[in-house]
């Protein structure tokens, strides 16, 4: 019954917020007016009020509410009583950490593995995964535990980056810290690039955005590209 949308970005390069989106948002959320919103991983530390207005602004272009998850003495109850659900981007540790804080992990997982629409936007797409290690994210909190919603049996990079052979950086790729996941780590990773998502429908799980593909990253295998509209069952 899982009902998802899990994307690498808000925002891709010259567009405004969600609105690459918005032909999938109006089919992933058709049966909801109202849509909780989990502002708790706060991009560049703004106030979880300035991140909800954000969102609103963005989902009055397909006529749906915003509501925060902060406004609400009770946000287990919140949860529980959501007909819609969406956890924006920003730090994944400071998301994932206010979601144990609160308690929230359970209930979530509950609630969207029963059929409430789940939109997630780079971190809230990385809560989706078995745990939050293939993050690109500062620890600049330190949350009881990495493990996560477990939606999906694999982890999500991101923002994935191809590495730029003319470019003169010598620190790590992507594909490298992946490969050093994979060191002490047997979860498969895919590395979604900007403008992808991962759809989470009748129980098919399939690779959406565009023409764009997506990177695989296996244990003691050799990383391979995925083309869009291929399904992710096989995980």
């Amino acid at each position: 019954m899982t009902n998802c949308l899990l994307a690498s970005t808000s925002t891709v390069f010259g567009g405004s917020y969600l609105d690459y989106l918005f032909d999938s948002l109006r089919e992933l959320y058709k049966e909801t007016d109202e849509i909780l919103f989990i502002p708790y991983a706060r991009p560049t530390g703004i106030s979880h009020d300035t991140y909800t207005d954000i969102a609103q602004e963005g989902f009055r272009n397909i006529g749906k509410k915003i509501v925060g998850i902060h406004t609400f003495r009770d946000p287990i109850e919140a949860i529980k009583n959501s007909e819609g659900i969406f956890t924006g981007g920003g730090n994944s540790f400071v998301l994932i950490n206010a979601l144990y804080q609160f308690g929230l992990i359970p209930k979530m997982k509950e609630v969207i593995t029963n059929g409430v629409p789940y939109l997630g936007t780079s971190a809230g797409s990385n809560i989706a995964g078995l745990n939050i290690k293939t993050t690109n994210d500062m620890p600049i909190v330190y949350p009881p535990k990495f493990e996560a919603l477990g939606i999906i049996p694999f982890n999500i990079n991101p923002h994935y980056l191809d590495p730029n052979p003319s470019s003169k950086h010598k620190g790590e790729t992507r594909e490298t810290r992946i490969k050093e996941f994979h060191e002490f780590n047997t979860t498969p990773v895919i590395g979604l690039r900007e403008g992808s998502w991962i759809r989470i429908q009748n129980n098919e799980i399939t690779l959406k955005g565009g023409n764009l593909s997506a990177r695989i990253f296996e244990k003691d295998g050799k990383p391979y590209e995925l083309p869009v509209e291929s399904s992710l069952n096989f995980f």
